[in-house]
């Protein structure tokens, strides 16, 4: 009898071991596989330019955890994205210097964001109601600020003003050569994991997913913890959009479309589930690269665009099915 408990406490442990770090392992796996198939994948550059691609869904994701977590979801990051670049270049375009515009470009983002929390609470809207609501007006409000084109030369104006390497920096430079947007990656992973994992807040987060009634008998004030979540998200993406900027050396008011489903399926690969209350954010870290590596390895194998997205909706799928058995 001792040795049969032991035996199911054994494949238990198994179970919830791999269940834990399946995300890792199916990452692992993926490099494994690509790298066999494509040499070029294997290159240093390759792995340099998949790192600074997979920042752009890893900010986002990050915040998209918080909210997540939260038993809410923010359909509106990509809009967000899109308007705060905007107000960024276009304060750049009027001489504002380039620090100014940036940093009221992120408290713009963080701001934006706190609207979202503001209509799911105050408001009492389904978090995704919400979030298309601003995601819409946002979207349109980019649109109506740039009369619909994209607004180019920005290094050129900012030469005149000064601060163009600080812009620059951000997009385009390197430290030792890694690229600035991936240090930034991997800063912010640090920041998330210690907020979620060691801070009050964090426990906050994960107790208004997990049973917001019985959070908020224990004192947990829900509204303003959602609203903070989905100011966070709101940041994120504004950071996000600076970045693509800088890299760009423009911003269009259509910046940052669709990205608000990679950062849900980076979310959901890296085992966070959608109901609220459980997840990491190391997991998501996982999810982010496993998107970007099958993104940067099906352009090297030259798979059309048609297929990825067929591919990719398979993976997410499975990903979510895996949680729901969890």
């Amino acid at each position: 009898m001792g040795n049969t408990a032991a035996t199911t406490l054994n494949k238990k442990s198994w179970t919830s071991y791999i269940g834990e770090y399946a995300a890792f392992i199916a990452l692992v796996l993926l490099v494994v596989v690509i790298s066999i198939i494509s040499p070029e994948f294997r290159t240093a550059g390759n792995f340099l330019n998949l790192l600074r691609q997979a920042t752009f869904n890893g900010l986002i994701a990050f915040g998209m955890t918080c909210v997540i977590l939260s038993d809410g979801i923010d359909l509106s990051v990509g809009s967000t994205l899109a308007l705060s670049a905007v107000i960024c270049a276009e304060l750049i375009m009027k001489g504002c210097p380039a620090i100014l515009a940036m940093l009221v470009a992120l408290v713009a983002g963080t701001l934006l964001g706190a609207v979202s929390g503001l209509l799911v609470t105050k408001g009492r809207l389904q978090p995704f109601i919400a979030t298309l609501v601003t995601m819409t007006a946002y979207r349109g409000l980019a649109m109506i600020i740039t009369d619909g084109k994209p607004i180019s030369r920005l290094a050129d104006n900012i030469a005149s003003s000064g601060n163009e390497f600080a812009f620059k920096l951000v997009g385009k430079g390197n430290f030792c050569g890694i690229p600035i947007p991936a240090i930034l990656l991997i800063f912010a992973l640090v920041v998330f994991f210690f907020v979620l994992n060691k801070t009050t807040f964090g426990r906050k987060v994960y107790a208004t997913g997990s049973n917001a009634k019985c959070a908020k008998l224990v004192g947990v004030n829900i509204t303003k913890t959602k609203i903070i979540v989905y100011a966070i998200s709101g940041f994120m993406s504004a950071l996000t959009g600076l970045i693509l900027i800088s890299r760009l050396d423009s911003a269009q008011p259509t910046l940052g479309d669709g990205y608000e489903l990679d950062a849900i399926a980076a979310v959901a690969l890296g085992g966070t589930s959608m109901s609220g209350g459980r997840g990491k954010i190391t997991g998501t870290i996982a999810g982010v690269l496993i998107i970007a590596v099958l993104n940067n390895g099906m352009n090297l194998l030259e798979v059309s665009t048609y297929y990825q997205d067929v591919i990719k909706a398979v993976v997410i799928l499975v990903a979510v099915l895996s949680d729901r058995k969890r």
